[in-house]
């Protein structure tokens, strides 16, 4: 899943429009149908790669120098909206960025990591405890937060010295390290049908639940699955 989906990352939506408008005047100087070829490369990548095979077939006619004139302009104008709303729509159904702002996440992730939050997985799950998530800040919706699911509706929660409980087992964090643990008291509190309890990773440095309270369901964007920049830390997310 993970490589259709880098596919509408901007960088990649910019470079993919780059060989697209190349594929385009390339199969036009080898008397190929330059239109066809530059929307499949814009509408799937992948038809990218196939025109660098099959181009050696077709050799560059010595009158032909390219398509120029208000065909190719029209045409390649055509390719850039359409990788444009190819991306919006992913964006707006199955699929979103999301820059993290801070260290509240940290160590599983870092003050300006690009991710990739997928959309439609709670359109007929409910978010599980444990589930790095994208939500909207309740306290001001027009920004949003990514925090990790502590507890689902129904489920008591309390802190003591900074341990997690939930429903009355300590949290299985290991993803927290000692130094990032905080040692306050919370709860115990019951959290109420269509809510739930984020926080942090880095307990001692983030705003969450304990402090603005329950998570509305409908205010939950998505999962965060991936983590595409820095490239040396891309991957699945934990």
């Amino acid at each position: 899943m993970l490589i259709p989906v880098l596919l509408f990352t901007p960088p990649f939506v910019f470079a993919i429009i780059v060989v697209a408008i190349w594929t385009a005047l390339d199969s036009a100087r080898r008397g190929q149908n330059w239109f066809a070829w530059s929307v499949a490369v814009a509408a799937t990548g992948v038809a990218f790669p196939v025109w660098l095979i099959v181009r050696r077939r077709f050799e560059v006619a010595a009158d032909r120098r390219g398509p120029f004139g208000p065909a190719l302009a029209a045409g390649l104008l055509f390719v850039v909206v359409l990788d444009f709303l190819l991306m919006w729509s992913v964006s707006a159904f199955l699929f979103q960025h999301a820059r993290v702002e801070g260290a509240a996440m940290a160590p599983t992730l870092n003050d300006q990591d690009r991710l990739i939050v997928e959309k439609l997985r709670y359109r007929w799950q409910v978010p599980r405890q444990g589930d790095i998530v994208m939500l909207y800040y309740p306290v001001n919706p027009d920004e949003t937060f990514v925090k990790r699911v502590i507890a689902q509706e129904g489920d008591q929660v309390r802190i003591v010295d900074g341990q997690v409980y939930r429903n009355n087992v300590p949290l299985d964090d290991e993803q927290v390290p000692a130094e990032y643990r905080s040692h306050e008291d919370y709860g115990p509190q019951i959290v109420p049908q269509g809510y739930y309890f984020v926080m942090g990773d880095h307990r001692n440095n983030s705003s969450d639940s304990r402090h603005w309270g329950f998570v509305p369901r409908k205010y939950i964007v998505g999962k965060v699955l991936y983590r595409w920049w820095p490239l040396r830390a891309w991957g699945a997310v934990d």
